[in-house]
Formats: structure tokens, C-alpha cells, sequence
């Protein structure tokens, strides 16, 4: 509870005190999971519906509206936005932070718009890497097995040892195909390769610069050919210290994205980010933080004769600014925030996203908080320029007139660590959402993409760590999710509805420390099943054991989905792949 997180008010504040529906991940939870990858990571957060359809693709999202496609699920690495324009959402396959550098993962399930924008709808994941300076000397780690076939990886941090530090590093992985329901080789191995660097300098104790980059290229195989990815960012952080109370950062980032499917697209996508943030006392009671950016994305799609985008070159201009207002109107007791953030884009003009929360301190221990908020998801390219085939006549085309899909929530969640081992945490959520994407009967053999759905959702989700002893850890949660869509347009494709969300999931991760060096990790989950199309429900579980020696050695072995030999997480019965039991081993020096 004592864990800083930043993502709910853009500033460090005691998880305990952040009135919102956030969860942390720490570098040591995915450490001790075994995860090998970001999605996997994700699943160790409870109010995140986490699905892997194949070998490299992933459906993620909070709160529901699950899909490879997901748009209402705003994630950040490091302060850069991981967001395509094709579609609203994240290629999950692209994103492959090194874990062993990750500090921890901020997850918020309910909005967020407020203060990071459109798309933050359902909720957003922060993911915090840690600075060079933690990360000094050289790391080497290796290994293989069944699924994740072979990977590898080198890290290398110096400085000179006060105030500059730096870290480059590079990996690689190559993993096989999932498998078809009759056992067969899904043909869709994966492979990639990544490299980086970071550097943070601290001139005074009042300044910070951080430089980061990356560069990636991989390959998804498929029956209908291959795919090809490569992809390389940069971004630079300025901070500035000038009291307790009041700081400033500039941030700017520039990320290329390539992509390239056989007989469907290709696409090339450069984004310019710049963002400002300036934060001040008003007053003994007052806190305000206020910002603005732009963007500027820059999309070329080739067109194949399956799918075009039209026209195939575009270049998207968004503008941006918030205010937020932290009232104390209690000393210790009673909080209130309000905010809003206004945005221009170039498919819906204006957007407002106001929020209001409040937090109740009645004890030490207690947080009671409750929260009302509007978000939007704007319209992207596969909203207004689509066309499928990608030659005249068309099935089904976009719509230049589609609006921002919008949800207004509200939500209220109390926090409390009863006794000194154990925390938990409670958020129930009411979301009412508008002009919901749809299938809309054009002509009697067409379609356009419209705003005929409304719907509703509702539900719970509650989390707890408890340690039992000091040398066992139990952390999980359940939750609970109700979806309804309905529309009152006869011309709507009623089969066509965004998302397919389970209703119940648990999550529980065993961490334990065992005589002579030895470590324990279980991590277990189940999820319900998924209504349409029907995914029957699971429960898989992970299991990790690892010997240390002195702190710069780890030798580990980890089995993952291991209570069956294969079972499906998403996707139709006639083409969705099932992905396998399967077990690796591991080596780790530190130096």
C-alpha cells in the first residue's frame, strides 16, 4: 500500500491514498512468475481480461469489450503511447520491454481520460521501467524448451558513478507455433529481435534528463505467408524540481512502426509526440497540475486487393490540454479532485473529458473513494476509411460521419490493510456507454461501420496480498463483470458486437523462499467462459522453481499452462488455435 504509483494523478502518491481502481505489478511478482513477455506479465493483474489467441497475437482489455482489436485500453511505456491510428488499439506482438528492467506495471481499470486522453476508456496500463542507475553492470540470461523454443538476453549499465548512468542492452527469442484443436502444429512460429538503450543524468539534485530509444525486427509465421515487423523509438524527459509542492517536465518522442501482411496491408507509421506538464500550490490546500501536447501521426498503408484503407496516406493532427485540481478539504481526511482534458482530432473535431473523485481517510489504514467520469474512444482509421474487398464492390465500408464512442462511469472502492500482512482492495463500477460501434445494413448486399450499439456494464473487482510468513507471499483477486448491448435500429448487424468478456476470472500467485537457495512460484487462474463466439472455461496454472548463489547466478525451470494439455482462450471453434502445455528452462548471471 506503501508502492508510489503516478498514473492516476500524473504525480507520486501512496497506493493507499489513490482514489481510483489501480493495481500494481512489481518487477518482482513478474520475476517470480515466470512471465516471459509483456501479455503474460498483464495476466498477473486481476482486473485485467488477458487472452492469447495464437503463438504472437493477444486480446487484452479492462472492464470488458475484449478483442485482438481492443481500443478502449490506453497503455504507456515510459510515458510513450503505444497506439496505432489504424484502429485504436496496441499490437501486442511488438511490445517486448525487457523484463528484467521493468520497476513495476500501474494498472487502472475505469477511465482515465481525464489526464491521458482519448482511448483511455475501459482503463490504462503504465509500464515503469527502472532508471540506469539501478540497473548497473552486466546481465546475461539464456535458455529454451518447448514453447518458447530459445531466447536470450545482454545487459550492460555503466556511468561514472554520481550523477550520469547509462544501459544498453539486446535480446532475442524464437518461439513455435500454437496448435490446432487435433494437436496439429498451428504453423505460426514467432520470432524476434530487440536492442536499446537508456541514459539518465541528474546535473543537480533538481534536474533530470532521461534519453531512451529502441529498435526491433521480427517475423510471424502463418499458412498464407509471413509477417514482417520492425519498429524503432526515441524519447527524451526533462524534469524540474522547484519545491515540494511545484515541478515541471517536457517530454518528446518520435516511433516508427512497420508492418506487413501478406494479401492484406502494410503499413508504415510515424508519430511526433510532444508533451508539458507544470504542477503548483494554490493556496495551503490546493494542488494543480495542468498540461498540453500535440501529435502529429503520419500513416501510409499499401493496399492489397482483400482490405484497403482509403486513401491510403493520411496524416493525423492531435491537440491537447488538461487541468486538474487536488482540493483538500479535510487535512489527512478528505480529498477532492476535479479535471478535464480537451482535445482536437481530426476525425471528430472536439472532445471534453471531465472526472470528479473523491477520497476518505477515516483511519490510517482506510481509504473509501468514489468517482464519476466521461471518456471517449475516438474514431480511427478502420472507423472512417476501411473498405473490404479492397477493389469496388465493396462489402462493407467505413464512415466519414462516425462519432467518438463515450462512456459515462462511475465507480466507488474502498482500500484497507486490516492487520499488518494483509491489504485489500474493493472497486464496483457502473459504466453507461453511447454510439458503440456497429455493422449497419447499407444496401442488400453492403454494409457500413456505424454507431448502432448502446450498452451498459457493471461489476466488481477485489485484490488482496497477504504475507503469511516471511518467507511467503500470497497475492491475487477475483472479478466480476456483466455486460449488455442493444440497439434500436432495425438495421444493425445484431451479430456483429464489440468484445467478448468473461464474467467471473480469479487470479492467485504463490510466492515462496525455501531453505538452501531455493524458490517456489505458483501462479493459478481461472477464467469463465466466453459467450460469443462460445471459449469454454479454463483453469491453467504456472509453476517456477529456481536455485540462487550469491545473489549473481539463477538457474530456473518454469512450466506454464500446465493443468492441461492444450485448451483455447479466444477466437471462433473453426479457426481459433489452442495454446499447449509446455516448459523452459532458464539461466541467469549477474556481474
Amino acid at each position: 500500500m506503501n508502492q508510489d504509483v503516478t498514473v492516476v494523478t500524473r504525480r507520486p502518491e501512496k497506493l493507499l491514498e489513490s482514489p481510483s481502481a489501480v493495481q500494481v505489478i512489481t518487477g518482482e511478482d513478474i520475476h517470480r512468475s515466470g512471465a516471459t513477455s509483456l501479455p503474460e506479465a498483464l495476466r498477473l493483474a486481476p482486473n485485467l481480461q488477458v487472452a492469447q489467441v495464437n503463438s504472437h497475437d493477444w486480446a487484452i482489455s479492462a472492464r470488458g469489450f475484449n478483442n485482438t482489436l481492443a481500443n478502449k485500453l490506453l497503455v504507456m511505456i515510459d510515458g510513450r503511447t503505444v497506439y496505432t491510428p489504424l484502429d485504436a488499439g496496441v499490437f501486442w506482438d511488438v511490445q517486448n520491454v525487457l523484463l528484467d528492467d521493468i520497476d513495476r506495471i500501474e494498472v487502472v481499470s475505469g477511465p482515465g481520460g481525464t489526464l491521458w486522453g482519448a482511448n483511455a476508456v475501459n482503463g490504462v496500463i503504465n509500464i515503469v521501467t527502472k532508471s540506469a542507475r539501478d540497473t548497473q553492470g552486466l546481465l546475461i540470461e539464456g535458455g529454451g524448451g518447448s514453447f518458447l523454443q530459445d531466447f536470450g538476453a545482454v545487459r550492460y549499465g555503466g556511468g561514472n558513478g554520481t550523477n550520469l548512468f547509462y544501459r544498453v542492452y539486446g535480446q532475442r527469442f524464437d518461439r513455435n507455433g500454437a496448435v490446432f484443436p487435433t494437436g496439429k502444429d498451428g504453423a505460426d512460429s514467432w520470432d524476434m529481435s530487440q536492442g536499446g538503450l537508456r541514459l539518465d543524468w541528474y546535473p543537480s539534485e533538481q534536474n533530470t534528463l532521461t534519453v531512451q530509444g529502441d529498435t526491433y525486427s521480427g517475423s510471424e509465421a502463418a499458412t498464407t505467408g509471413d509477417t514482417f515487423v520492425d519498429g524503432q523509438n526515441i524519447l527524451g524527459r526533462w524534469s524540474h524540481t522547484i519545491s515540494d509542492t511545484s515541478d515541471l517536465s517536457i517530454q518528446t518522442y518520435f516511433d516508427r512502426t512497420w508492418r506487413q501482411i501478406p494479401h492484406s496491408f502494410a503499413e508504415d507509421l510515424k508519430t511526433y509526440d510532444l508533451d508539458f506538464q507544470f504542477r503548483f500550490a494554490l493556496g495551503q490546500r490546493q494542488s494543480v497540475t495542468w498540461g498540453a501536447g500535440y501529435r502529429l501521426m503520419q500513416d501510409e498503408v499499401n493496399n492489397f486487393t482483400a482490405l484497403a484503407f482509403l486513401p491510403p496516406h493520411k496524416n493525423m493532427q492531435l491537440f491537447s490540454g488538461f487541468v486538474q485540481d487536488e482540493i483538500t478539504l479535510v487535512p489527512e481526511r478528505l480529498q477532492l479532485t476535479l479535471g478535464t482534458k480537451l482535445e482536437h482530432n481530426d476525425f471528430s473535431g472536439f472532445e471534453v473529458q471531465p472526472s470528479a473523485r473523491l477520497a476518505w481517510t477515516p483511519a490510517e489504514r482506510h481509504t473509501v473513494w468514489a468517482a464519476v467520469s466521461r471518456a471517449v474512444r475516438s474514431p480511427s482509421r478502420i472507423d472512417s476509411d476501411v473498405a473490404f474487398p479492397g477493389t469496388p464492390p465493396f462489402q462493407f465500408v467505413g464512415n466519414n460521419n462516425f462519432e467518438s464512442e463515450t462512456v459515462l462511469a462511475y465507480e466507488a472502492g474502498y482500500r484497507v490493510r486490516p492487520v499488518d500482512r494483509l491489504t485489500l482492495s474493493l472497486a464496483s463500477f457502473y459504466n453507461d456507454y453511447a454510439h458503440l460501434r456497429s455493422l449497419n445494413q447499407l444496401t442488400p448486399t453492403s454494409f457500413i461501420i456505424a454507431n448502432g450499439f448502446q450498452g451498459q456494464t457493471w461489476g466488481a473487482e477485489l485484490s488482496g496480498t497477504y504475507q503469511a510468513t516471511e518467507w511467503w507471499r500470497l497475492r491475487g483477486g477475483y472479478t466480476y463483470l456483466n455486460k449488455l448491448l442493444w440497439s434500436h435500429n432495425p438495421v444493425v448487424n445484431p451479430s456483429v458486437r464489440e468484445g467478448n468478456d468473461p464474467e467471473n476470472q480469479f487470479l492467485i500467485q504463490s510466492i515462496m523462499n525455501l531453505p538452501a537457495h531455493f524458490q517456489l512460484d505458483v501462479v493459478g487462474r481461472y477464467v469463465d467462459t466466453l459467450a460469443n463466439p462460445h471459449v469454454p472455461s479454463y483453469i491453467s496454472f504456472d509453476a517456477r522453481i529456481a536455485w540462487w548463489w550469491k545473489d549473481t547466478l539463477e538457474i530456473s525451470i518454469v512450466g506454464q499452462n500446465l493443468w492441461d494439455n492444450q485448451h483455447p482462450e479466444f477466437g471462433a471453434p473453426a479457426t481459433r488455435e489452442e495454446i499447449p502445455r509446455s516448459v523452459f528452462g532458464k539461466i541467469a548471471w549477474w556481474f
